[in-house]
């Protein structure tokens, strides 16, 4: 592909994270191209490319179900246009599609290990910002004044803190001075654009330590502000401890399911609604839910999901006979008994319930007849969710 670029006289360099991840020994999960071509002019060289993107315009030329993104170098801030570059009042860009060079592209960028540029044709790496020297020292640092940078774009405070964590390093001062006040810039990101960043973040291997970075940077809250706000008194313990199982699956290369991940984040939030009897255990996680909309959009799979394990908590603490055949072949059965063990780690009083099912589902015919007709002989011993 960069081979037709030049081809053509245009000038084309591989960019970004295939760069980054290169030189820190990783397998890229994905390469970049940056050239000089604009994106009609890319769409005319390969005919199974599509060209996305308002904000940004660019250009996805897909081999397979692989997917090459092409940008065209960006100009620099003299360049002025009312209807290619469009600002708004508090400073986020809303459109940026001046086409510039190499030489302004770079400082278009966010971050200095981001702004990495490869030449194929002499195999060598270009670095205007000093991004290889911060790569080597786990540094992670915005181009540019760090208020106007995060102002124009807030999702790079996410970018930040994902970037920083894959480091395993450190966010440069100048940086991390001005990122707790920009935090609320987030709610002006379309609540789609942070369903992506925040499916990067949680379900990468490394929830965890971006959860953590996220709590002391104040962006959790922007996320999730019915979670920040609960008053759930294990509430710490309860993300910390979802976050290390949803990595630990990662590692162990299990299925990271978002619909589980964002009932566990949520569930904070669900747990300070149960004293409310003004209304039902199902409208408070309808209503849960419709708030955390205007966040995060969850895709209605997610939100049926959501609702679907949290309603069979009910009746994994409430255990019925009647209830035991529906329970075993429900779909989300597993996700909702994963859900029940973790709750069992941190709440006494799921304890019991959680020792019950993990009897039941290991044992043999005549021992699940005889835990059946325990049950039928003795009243629940906990009390029902709603």
């Amino acid at each position: 592909m960069l081979h037709r670029l030049q081809q053509h006289k245009f000038t084309a360099y591989l960019v970004g994270g295939c760069i980054r991840d290169i030189v820190l020994g990783v397998h890229p999960k994905d390469f970049d191209i940056a050239t000089n071509a604009t994106p009609e002019e890319i769409k005319k060289l390969f005919r199974n490319c599509i060209i996305i993107g308002r904000r940004f315009r660019l250009a996805h030329v897909r081999f397979g179900r692989e997917v090459i993104e092409v940008t065209t170098f960006r100009a620099g801030d003299h360049k002025k246009s009312l209807t290619h570059r469009i600002t708004a009042k508090h400073g986020m860009l809303l459109r940026d599609n001046i086409y510039g060079c190499i030489e302004e592209d770079v400082w278009r960028r966010d971050f200095t290990i981001n702004a990495l540029y490869y030449n194929t044709m002499d195999q060598t790496i270009i670095d205007y910002c000093e991004g290889m020297r911060d790569l080597k020292q786990r540094s992670l640092r915005i181009i540019g004044d760090p208020a106007t940078r995060f102002k124009e774009d807030p999702v790079r405070l996410l970018r930040a803190i994902r970037f920083a964590v894959k480091l395993k390093g450190h966010i440069e001062p100048s940086t991390a001075a001005v990122m707790k006040e920009a935090a609320p810039l987030l709610e002006h990101v379309s609540p789609a654009r942070l369903l992506d960043e925040t499916l990067k973040l949680f379900n990468n291997g490394y929830a965890l330590p971006n959860y953590r970075l996220l709590e002391e940077y104040n962006l959790f809250a922007q996320l999730f502000p019915q979670t920040a706000q609960s008053t759930y008194p294990a509430k710490n313990k309860w993300l910390t401890l979802c976050c290390a199982s949803t990595d630990k699956r990662f590692q162990q290369k299990k299925t990271t399911s978002p619909t589980f991940l964002f009932a566990s984040l949520l569930w904070p939030a669900l747990m300070v609604t149960r004293p409310r009897r003004t209304i039902t255990y199902s409208e408070a996680i309808r209503t849960l839910l419709r708030q955390q909309q205007n966040r995060i959009i969850l895709p209605k799979r997610y939100t049926l999901g959501i609702q679907e394990l949290w309603m069979l908590q009910t009746k994994f603490i409430r255990i019925r006979p009647d209830d035991i055949s529906y329970l075993m072949q429900h779909p989300r059965f597993r996700a909702a008994y994963d859900f029940l063990l973790l709750r069992a780690e941190i709440d006494s009083n799921c304890v019991q319930s959680a020792q019950w099912w993990t009897h039941f589902i290991t044992a043999d015919a005549n021992t699940k007849t005889a835990l059946i007709a325990q049950l039928s002989n003795r009243k629940t011993q906990h009390e029902p969710i709603n």
